[in-house]
């Protein structure tokens, strides 16, 4: 995950995860019911728009929850795929959509808003919400195992030097500090917007153990790597295994899902 927070600038990087939606959701992780049940009891309603839905993952379990979910989503891959498991999905980015006078209880992004203009965005969500909807974008934040994050690291600043997800050197934080720049960005971006409350931060731990194969696996769709040419991907994998291989053969992942959160008034 790159440190600058303009992410939504990268409008290559932000559009290029389609390029193998199966394999993107069968290995990314579901966000933790507890938190999606507390959104979902702090909202009005269960009309959800689904902001940057990708293949469908959160749209899913909010159905699940109950919930009538939209999903927009700017990557047209992507967006079939979430069609494909009963997700209505329309083709825009957040931006540019058009809500044609529609309305909703709740508006989510499961660990996309940071490709969306933070204000831009949060104006947006405000013209789709009923008063006392919610916006609550939320993340998977984490933090790999040091010597995992340091082959990785290694591996793309060799391949691609200049790649806004080349990893520093600097040693790994906690799972929230990685990735403060981009909430606090968009916390700021709700304030900006105007017409919101008081903005708070809602956050579950949880872990995850992977082993070596599926870590191998999820890999590919990871924002660093979507882009680069196969023999390249393989290069980051072998470095990621070997890495593996030296912490016993498997990865375990500290998780800390975070919603950054705020009514409608």
């Amino acid at each position: 995950m790159p440190t600058d927070p303009q992410m939504h600038q990268l409008r290559q990087a932000a559009e290029s995860f389609g390029v193998d939606a199966a394999r993107y959701d069968r290995t990314r992780p579901p966000y933790p019911l507890s938190l999606l049940s507390r959104i979902l009891a702090a909202s009005p309603g269960r009309d959800v728009l689904n902001a940057g839905c990708g293949t469908g993952i959160e749209s899913r379990q909010f159905q699940a929850l109950g919930c009538t979910v939209l999903g927009v989503e700017p990557d047209p891959r992507m967006a079939d795929f979430a069609r494909s498991t009963g997700v209505p999905v329309e083709v825009a980015t957040f931006e540019d959509w058009e809500p044609a006078g529609r309305t909703f209880d709740l508006v989510v992004a499961g660990t996309a808003w940071h490709w969306v203009d933070p204000v831009a965005g949060a104006r947006q969500a405000a013209r789709a919400l009923v008063p006392g909807g919610r916006l609550a974008p939320f993340w998977h934040t984490f933090t790999l195992p040091g010597e995992l994050a340091a082959a990785m690291g290694e591996a793309l600043r060799r391949l691609v030097p200049d790649s806004p997800f080349a990893m520093s050197r600097r040693p790994p934080g906690s799972p929230l500090d990685n990735y403060r720049p981009i909430l606090d960005k968009a916390a700021d971006g709700i304030r900006a917007a105007g017409g919101f409350g008081a903005v708070e931060q809602w956050q579950v731990d949880w872990e995850k153990v992977y082993t070596r194969d599926e870590w191998l696996d999820q890999l590919p769709t990871s924002g660093a790597l979507t882009r680069l040419a196969p023999g390249q991907i393989a290069q980051v994998q072998e470095a990621a295994g070997a890495a593996v291989d030296r912490l016993g053969g498997s990865v375990p992942m500290a998780y800390t899902s975070v919603a950054v959160t705020a009514l409608r008034q």
